[in-house]
């Protein structure tokens, strides 16, 4: 469901969503790269149902998608965290009235190649390694092999997710970084197309983007709880630790063409898709 207006002033002052460098029936929708190929099968199957639509879906991060919202050049921004409190302040300085809507639910996937024998982690376990505290797979059980860390890079919602929930343990005090040897890289299917390749690596990305060419690490809580795999079932449940919710975010409550496509997205032909994709619906 539509959730929030997260910039109340616009009800007074009446903003509207900007159709932004296109025509009436055409959308742009920005943002989160772990949402693109939901996005797009989003949009292929609302194009195929209305043919006088035309629906444009770029990644490029989730920062990238609220900094579109924010700056008018795109009408729906995907994004795979919150919107900042800094982003709704400068929202009021340019008149944008960032909106609010849940539409999918997303498990964090660790992956590592098929290769490396290491199966089990616990949270407090990636922690250490994606700090720099573990440096060596033998420390794990593994290889002899120096860790190589993939990161998506600080613009990515799925980096600041990673950082918060898992090297900060949700600690606001943490000072957690990730280690200065990690590789920030621009997309998911550049992780997933290091670690196929690469024996020693270990990354991150939406579950979505698992193949077969990578191994999915089960994680637990802690020491003492039992490893969940990232599958849709674990996260409905709550059972699989690393799992978010996805969002949409609008310039004020939709309208027009937008609110016919979220619509859509939150209907139960919209939700059969993001279980198509290997995301999890919200209804």
């Amino acid at each position: 469901m539509i959730k929030k207006f997260l910039f109340v002033v616009a009800l007074f002052l009446g903003v509207t969503p900007v159709f932004a460098a296109s025509g009436k029936n055409s959308l742009q929708i920005k943002g989160s790269d772990t949402m693109v190929n939901l996005g797009q099968a989003w949009a292929e199957r609302f194009m195929e149902n209305h043919p006088e639509e035309f629906i444009a879906v770029t990644g490029g991060g989730s920062g990238t998608g609220i900094a579109s919202l924010l700056s008018n050049s795109c009408d729906i921004a995907m994004s795979s965290r919150n919107i900042k409190n800094k982003e709704i302040d400068l929202a009021a300085k340019k008149g944008i009235a960032p909106y609010e809507i849940k539409a999918a639910l997303d498990g964090l996937a660790v992956v590592v190649n098929p290769g490396n024998p290491v199966c089990n982690l616990t949270l407090e376990q990636l922690a250490q390694i994606f700090t720099g505290k573990i440096t060596n797979w033998k420390e794990l059980g593994g290889i002899d092999q120096k860790i190589v860390l993939l990161s998506r890079e600080v613009n990515s919602g799925t980096h600041v997710y990673f950082k918060e929930h898992v090297l900060r343990k949700n600690d606001p005090g943490s000072k957690e970084e990730f280690a200065p040897s990690a590789l920030m890289l621009s997309s998911s299917q550049a992780i997933a197309d290091e670690v196929t390749q690469n024996l020693s690596a270990i990354g991150y990305y939406g579950m979505g983007y698992i193949s077969s060419k990578q191994k999915p690490i089960a994680v637990a809580k802690d020491g003492s709880a039992a490893f969940f795999s990232p599958t849709i079932e674990n996260v409905m449940t709550g059972a699989y630790p690393i799992s978010r919710p996805l969002f949409l975010y609008t310039n004020a409550a939709p309208q027009g063409p937008v609110k016919s496509f979220v619509d859509f997205i939150l209907s139960q032909e919209g939700q059969s898709i993001v279980k198509e994709t290997d995301f999890v619906p919200v209804q």
